[in-house]
C-alpha cells in the first residue's frame, strides 16, 4: 500500500496558524515587549489600500500669554497641526519541509514550522528598526538626537556611564522617561565588565532580563559597527516607536511539490504591518509597492516633523577601546 504523507494543507486551518504565529511573534518580540513601542493598530484596521499611514498631529502651543485688560481684546491664536507619514510594510517567508525528513524525524513539522516563523519575525522585526533608525535618525533635521564621541581624543571617545547620560541629555525635559537602549553584543560585554549591568527575573521566572540605569537593555549583534571601531547605540524613550499590523489578504498559503527533494510541502506566511519612530515622517517613493531595507536605511527618504525632544530616540555613537 503506497504511504501518503499528510501534507501541511490537511493539518492547519490557515487562520488559526497565521493567529499562532503572530501571537506567538509578539511573545518573543523584546520590541513590543517594552514601553518604548506603541500601539498604533487603530490607523490600519482592516484598511490595506496606499502605502503609506498618515498621523496628523497637533503641534505644541507656543507664544507669550496674554494680559487680561478691559482696554484690549484677547488675541484668538490658532493651534498649528503637522502629519507624521509612516510606510507601510509587506513582507513574506516560506519554511518548508520534505516528506523524508518527517519520517525519519519523527517529529512534529507543524509546530516547528510555527516556532521558526515567529523566531524568524521576531529578529526580523528588530532588524527592520534599525534599518529605519539607520535612515532617519541620520537625516540633519536629527542631528540634535545625536552624540558623537568617537572622534574625540583618547578615553573620551569610549562608552561609559558620563557619556550615556551626557547622550541621554539631548532630549532635555524628556530623559527621565526612558524605557529602553539597544547595544552591540561588544558593548554589553563591556558594559558587564564595568559592571553597568543589573538583571531582573521575567514575569514567569524562567530567565534575566539584563537593565542599564533601570532600562530593559535589548542586546542585538546588528547594531551598527564600523570596521574602525565605531559602535551605535540607540536610546529609547517610552513610545516612541509606534507599531501596527493588519491582516493581508492572504497571510498564509499552502504548497507541495511532489517532485523537488522526493516531494514537500511548503507555506508561505505574509505580514503587513507598520514599524514607525514617531515624529520623523517618510518622505520616500519605494521602486516597488513597499521600501526595501536599502530605502529604509537612506536618510534622504525621511524628515522630521516633531521638535526634537519630542523625539523619544537617542542615536549614541562611540568606541569601546581608546585610540
Amino acid at each position: 500500500m503506497a504511504h501518503n504523507p499528510t501534507q501541511f494543507a490537511d493539518m492547519i486551518i490557515p487562520e488559526r496558524f497565521n493567529d499562532y504565529i503572530i501571537e506567538r511573534t509578539a511573545e518573543l518580540s523584546r520590541l513590543r515587549n517594552s514601553a518604548m513601542v506603541t500601539d498604533m493598530s487603530d490607523l490600519l484596521g482592516d484598511k490595506m489600500g496606499g502605502t503609506t499611514v498618515n498621523m496628523p498631529f497637533f503641534k505644541d502651543l507656543s507664544g507669550d500669554d496674554q494680559l487680561v485688560d478691559d482696554t484690549q481684546d484677547l488675541e484668538i491664536r490658532s493651534i498649528a497641526t503637522g502629519s507624521d507619514i509612516a510606510p507601510k510594510l509587506y513582507r513574506a517567508q516560506v519554511y518548508g519541509a520534505t516528506d523524508l525528513s518527517a519520517d525519519l524525524s519523527g517529529a512534529d513539522p507543524i509546530g516547528a514550522i510555527v516556532e521558526l516563523f515567529a523566531e524568524y519575525w521576531a529578529r526580523t522585526e528588530e532588524k527592520i528598526l534599525l534599518k529605519v533608525l539607520a535612515g532617519a535618525m541620520s537625516t540633519p533635521s536629527m542631528s540634535d538626537n545625536v552624540l558623537d564621541i568617537s572622534n574625540l581624543e583618547g578615553a573620551a571617545s569610549v562608552f561609559d556611564a558620563e557619556s550615556f547620560l551626557d547622550a541621554t541629555a539631548k532630549l532635555g525635559d524628556r530623559q527621565d522617561d526612558l524605557a529602553a537602549v539597544a547595544v552591540h553584543g561588544d558593548t554589553y560585554s563591556l558594559m558587564k565588565k564595568l559592571d553597568l549591568i543589573d538583571y531582573i527575573s521575567d514575569s514567569e521566572a524562567k530567565k534575566v532580563i539584563p537593565t542599564y540605569m533601570g532600562h530593559l537593555l535589548i542586546v542585538d549583534d546588528s547594531m551598527p559597527k564600523s570596521p574602525e571601531g565605531v559602535y551605535d547605540t540607540y536610546i529609547f524613550g517610552n513610545g516612541c516607536i509606534g507599531f501596527a499590523q493588519a491582516a493581508p489578504k492572504n497571510p498564509v498559503e499552502f504548497g507541495r511539490d511532489p517532485l523537488i527533494n522526493g516531494g514537500q510541502d511548503y507555506v508561505v506566511h505574509r505580514r503587513f504591518f507598520v514599524m514607525h519612530p514617531r515624529g520623523i515622517k517618510w518622505k520616500g517613493t519605494p521602486a516597488k509597492a513597499t521600501p526595501d531595507d536599502t530605502e529604509l536605511s537612506t536618510p534622504t527618504n525621511w524628515e522630521r516633523v516633531y521638535e526634537n525632544k519630542n523625539i523619544k530616540i537617542v542615536k549614541f555613537r562611540h568606541k569601546l577601546v581608546a585610540s
